[in-house]
């Protein structure tokens, strides 16, 4: 066994998949199974396996040569990151070619363990699976386009519903339609017509899986300026979607803003991509387009969970393991959710479920930038947060993390960051300022060690003054700084508030 560094968590063991596409074939490493998993090592190589099976029925003899030789690699690789498993599933290409059999029997001859060949049916379960362990909950149609299939399936909660496979992947609707996009829009809509389930989408999301998508979505990102690079949870509205796509689903793709960013093996499926999505929006008329960055992989991940590691919050999950990594004291950060909870319901705050979570959450990661220098505490927490790899969690929330640790470190009416805030709803960011305070204060108190919060109570002192009451035990962290953090709190709050110590008459704050 590896020893695993500080940066790590300890009672971790890496395992590997390999998902062994029509278009690409990809390595992922994990730091351990988890509810929300961190990845260890990354690779992937666009082999196009898939490419010409419509007419010669076979896997591309290239593909399968160099696929042999980067399964070797990825064999490798797992065994230096000291993968205690490796899982290896195979999708549409490798089911459907006549070749497929031997293809595997010659892959896993090389890979040294059994491939996981996967059934239509099976590829969309573990696909809606991806989508139902990345959001919190998911209510919609789930559409994972791969290179030689598309599964389509209803999800609502953690309830899977009808669901359908379809030859309508990347490169196979560019051979069917012989390289003619008003051909493959033809067949596409031919193909959907099998889609019953889609009527039952309608005015709900369509949750978008897989490459050629999230290609697609990052260059919609890049024509609308969008301020955060982050795919998953990326949502777009249906009429600026309707507007993009007409644009992509051209010849004319490598004019689109972005599309340098793009891998030229990538650009040439995008219209078809393009296609595939506007015709699911005009059989479906789905409320938006929400791009998940989870799909087969982390489906199949979350499958090897007990009940009960399902059911827990992904983000908090995270947001616990950021919080052992790189906070002061976890036991403070546990506390800080507990006294922050409390202090809301004193001051009459109310709480939707989603905002409770993200309270929590933003609680665990307030400390994670400690080790910065202090001028740049509030920005390094800031970034980190903002661009973390959380799942259960959209963009508006994600902000409202990444404000609070700003706001907290560099004060509540601090301006910078006008992108983050931008996204950011008026609630949130109100929330965030309040919240930042509330932390700003007991910090101060506890000098970020557990002990002293559950100490803390909040009393209503009449005519409408609320004071924060310290044990007379602990009178000597009283002072003009704790009081001076107060006042800010009592203007985001427009509250009368008073510092005060058990047996005493407050420290009033101005």
């Amino acid at each position: 066994m590896i020893s695993a560094s500080q940066g790590r968590l300890q009672d971790r063991r890496p395992l590997s998949i390999i998902d062994i596409g029509s278009n690409s074939i990809r390595l992922v490493i994990y730091e351990g199974l988890a509810r929300s998993p961190t990845l260890l090592f990354n690779e992937k190589m666009l082999a196009g396996l898939g490419r010409g099976i419509v007419s010669t029925g076979k896997l591309d003899p290239e593909a399968v040569t160099r696929s042999m030789e980067e399964f070797r690699r990825f064999r490798a690789l797992s065994d230096q990151a000291g993968a205690e498993r490796m899982y290896v599933l195979a999708t549409a290409a490798a089911r459907e070619a006549v070749n497929g059999p031997d293809f595997i029997h010659r892959a896993e001859d090389v890979l040294r363990t059994e491939i996981q060949v996967l059934s239509g049916r099976e590829e969309a379960h573990y696909s809606a699976l991806g989508v139902i362990s990345g959001f919190h909950p998911a209510n919609g149609i789930a559409g994972d386009l791969g290179g030689g299939s598309l599964e389509l399936i209803d999800i609502d909660g953690v309830t899977i519903g009808d669901g359908i496979t379809l030859p309508l992947g990347g490169l196979r609707l560019q051979d069917m339609a012989k390289n003619s996009l008003a051909q493959a829009a033809r067949i596409t809509r031919e193909q959907l017509a099998r889609a019953k389930l889609l009527k039952g989408g309608q005015g709900r999301a369509f949750y978008t899986v897989g490459g050629t998508w999230r290609n697609l979505a990052r260059l919609h990102m890049e024509m609308t300026n969008y301020p955060l690079g982050v795919m998953h949870h990326y949502e777009i509205g249906i009429e600026s979607a309707a507007n993009f796509l007409r644009q992509a689903a051209k010849a004319e793709i490598d004019k689109i803003k972005g599309i340098e960013g793009i891998s030229k093996n990538r650009r040439s499926l995008l219209p078809y991509g393009a296609i595939v999505l506007q015709e699911i929006m005009a059989a479906m008329q789905p409320s938006k387009i929400i791009v998940s960055a989870l799909g087969v992989r982390e489906g199949f991940l979350y499958s090897l969970l007990d009940k009960a590691e399902q059911k827990a919050d992904p983000l908090i999950s995270a947001a616990e393991e950021l919080a052992r990594l790189r906070s002061r004291s976890v036991d403070h950060a546990h506390e800080l959710v507990e006294w922050t909870g409390k202090a809301f319901a004193a001051f009459g705050i109310d709480e939707t479920r989603d905002e409770a979570r993200y309270r929590h959450a933003a609680c665990l990661l307030a400390d994670i930038g400690w080790r910065a220098h202090p001028e740049y505490r509030g920005k390094q927490s800031l970034n980190i947060i903002a661009h973390a790899s959380f799942i259960g969690v959209d963009h508006p929330g994600r902000a409202f993390l990444a404000l609070v640790s700003l706001f907290r470190h560099e004060g509540v009416f601090n301006e910078a960051a006008p992108e983050i805030r931008g996204l950011a709803t008026p609630r949130y960011l109100e929330r965030a300022r309040v919240l930042a305070a509330l932390l700003r204060v007991v910090y101060l108190l506890s000098a970020a060690m557990p002990g002293v919060m559950p100490r803390l109570k909040w009393e209503n002192r009449g005519n409408g003054v609320l004071a924060l009451v310290l044990p007379a035990a602990l009178a000597d962290l009283s002072g003009e700084r704790p009081a001076g953090r107060l006042a800010q709190l009592a203007r985001v709050t427009n509250r009368r508030l008073v510092l005060a110590v058990e047996g005493g008459p407050g420290m009033s704050v101005k």
